[in-house]
């Protein structure tokens, strides 16, 4: 059994993280932290999981994460660099669900995150954690940097293209939508009901946080740079993420051969699944599944070819795919605790 503890959950991301590891076969809960729910038990905060977790939650205590041979982090942006380095010398792997170790470069971090990096020498032993492009090194890695969830959509729907070399890596655009859970669990006047339902906005046009995410992940997949037009958007829903991709094709090709191409890249990943070219995945699709569903146009015959590519951003897009980071980083088959089919309606 794999010894595990949480560091922040009572966020959904947090709470989607302990849904699904309650029931993982191989794993053992021992700790989950809030410093303002210390002392409070998990189901009572959450009763959907009476029956499944019977700890409550306590304060962050150092010897006690250290003792796990996992700790995730499911907190806000800049938690988990300062306890990694203690967490690693107990002897303690990781996974970050936030994005303390997904960018590179200390100063790129700090120019949109708005604080210095607290330990920037892990920065380069962290492996991003998108295991159809790291699984490997995700097995090895004593930190794992988990995507975010738009840059798992719209890399996984890109990399084929690019990859082959089959469209121009400049004008690239993302043109992506998300649930209001993708806000996190807070009090935000942007996603009350009254604010986000019957409603449709684009924001963070002149620059996403997530963008520098996308182009570091793009641009070392495929060894060269990209240009990247991304622009978000809050659709009036709880969960998922539709992402709309835009490329120039450098030569022709109909959206049959090219989803060919797609069949083939992702022929040994299981939870991406390539539907018949000129396809329409929906949200729904994908509701409460560790899965990415896409689909490839040519719209017109023209020079340009459009992916449809959908996820569960609270799933494949955060808590699910930690899952399948852990499974890999402990040698269990990738799709342990994770093969679940998506929640109809």
């Amino acid at each position: 059994m794999i010894s595990v503890g949480i560091v922040g959950g009572t966020g959904y991301t947090g709470v989607e993280l302990l849904r699904l590891l309650a029931v993982h076969p191989q794993v053992g809960l021992e700790v989950i932290t809030s410093r303002s729910e210390a002392g409070r038990r998990v189901d009572d905060l959450f009763p959907g999981l009476r029956g499944h977790c019977d700890l409550a939650f306590s304060a962050p205590d150092p010897d006690r994460l250290g003792a796990c041979d996992l700790v995730f982090f499911a907190t806000p942006n800049g938690t988990a660099m300062t306890m990694a380095e203690t967490l690693l010398e107990k002897g303690a792997r990781i996974i970050d669900l936030a994005a303390d170790f997904r960018l590179r470069d200390p100063a790129e971090w700090e120019q949109w995150y708005g604080m210095p990096h607290a330990c920037p020498a892990l920065l380069e032993e962290a492996v991003y954690g998108l295991p159809e492009v790291n699984r490997e090194a995700i097995r090895q890695a004593r930190v794992v940097a988990n995507p975010g969830c738009y840059p798992t959509a719209v890399q996984l729907g890109l990399l084929p293209l690019l990859e082959a070399d089959l469209v121009e890596p400049d004008g690239l655009i993302a043109d992506c939508k998300s649930g209001v859970s993708g806000a996190g669990r807070k009090a935000s006047i942007a996603i009350l009901e009254a604010e986000a339902a019957e409603n449709f906005k684009a924001y963070a046009v002149p620059g996403h946080r997530h963008l520098p995410e996308i182009r570091q992940g793009l641009e070392q997949a495929t060894g060269r740079p990209v240009s990247l037009t991304f622009v978000p958007h809050l659709a009036p829903m709880i969960r998922g993420i539709h992402a709309t991709l835009y490329a120039r094709l450098r030569a022709p090709a109909d959206a049959a051969a090219l989803t060919a191409r797609f069949e083939a890249r992702y022929r040994d990943a299981p939870f991406v699944d390539v539907l018949p070219a000129e396809s329409h995945p929906e949200t729904r699709s994908v509701r409460g599944a560790n899965a990415c569903r896409l689909a490839v146009h040519v719209p017109q015959g023209r020079e340009t070819v459009v992916v449809l590519s959908v996820i569960d951003n609270l799933v494949k897009g955060a808590a699910g795919q930690a899952v399948q980071n852990m499974n890999l980083m402990f040698g269990l088959p990738e799709t342990t605790g994770l093969d679940l089919p998506p929640l109809v309606p």
